[in-house]
């Protein structure tokens, strides 16, 4: 699903975020990737998004080889990809309804289809009753979990978490993390990008550690590693 063949980002100022790393994420795996800022989190993300481009190594995505993607596929694979970011990105001019359905929109799917779609993916994640209101009438846990049922939508193969709960409470943290456990329970492959030592210890997933853009551990089942 996700495969890094010695894959190297050095950018023009000279930073090495990344070096000669090798990932391998299958169909259905949930893994968590960690380090401390400037471990290479950021670069990986944009990576795999195919924001950037190596410097170095090849990347797969999706069944995609990006050494062989043209730029008007890009969009199609990143079809492949929900991601939830942090700070919600939700536009704040439109309602929840609208923030979902803006991702089916994107894609010119048929309204008959969003408008079905859309309600059974606010269910999913609890909002049903919400569809109404703005982004600034909410919490900030119903806003991920918005952005979270704007990720799933258009039912994608992959769920890329950019530190999810960073701005939630504890509670709403782990009501998300439930919810991305239930995601992949269902087939979906998710990899959570976290700083989150708690979650990381109490989940028991697969954890990946980067150190200055090295792969220091991967361990299945395994826990936050202090780098120090």
């Amino acid at each position: 699903m996700i495969k890094l063949e010695h894959v190297s980002m050095k950018y023009p100022a000279g930073t090495v975020a990344l070096n000669d790393i090798n990932i391998n994420i299958e169909k259905g795996e949930f893994v968590f990737i960690v380090g401390s800022s400037g471990s290479g989190k950021t670069t990986l993300i944009k990576l795999l998004l195919k924001e950037i481009n190596p410097t170095k190594g090849n990347i797969q995505v999706a069944g995609y080889d990006f050494s062989k993607l043209k730029p008007r596929q890009v969009p199609k694979m990143r079809r492949k990809i929900g991601v939830v970011f942090q700070n919600f990105r939700l536009l704040k001019d439109r309602t929840v309804y609208e923030n979902v359905a803006f991702a089916q929109r994107v894609i010119e799917t048929p309204t008959r289809y969003i408008r079905r779609q859309v309600p059974a993916m606010l269910t999913l994640v609890g909002l049903a009753d919400r569809y109404k209101a703005y982004p600034k009438q909410l919490s900030g846990g119903e806003q991920q979990r918005v952005a979270l049922a704007r990720a799933l939508v258009n039912k994608p193969e992959i769920i890329l978490a950019d530190e999810p709960t960073g701005n939630l409470d504890p509670k709403n943290s782990w009501e998300i993390m439930n919810m991305l456990e239930e995601i992949n329970a269902k087939g979906t492959t998710v990899v959570v990008v976290t700083h989150n030592k708690e979650i990381v210890n109490a989940m028991k997933k697969r954890v990946i550690t980067l150190k200055k853009g090295v792969i220091i551990s991967d361990v299945q089942k395994g826990g936050y590693i202090d780098e120090d």
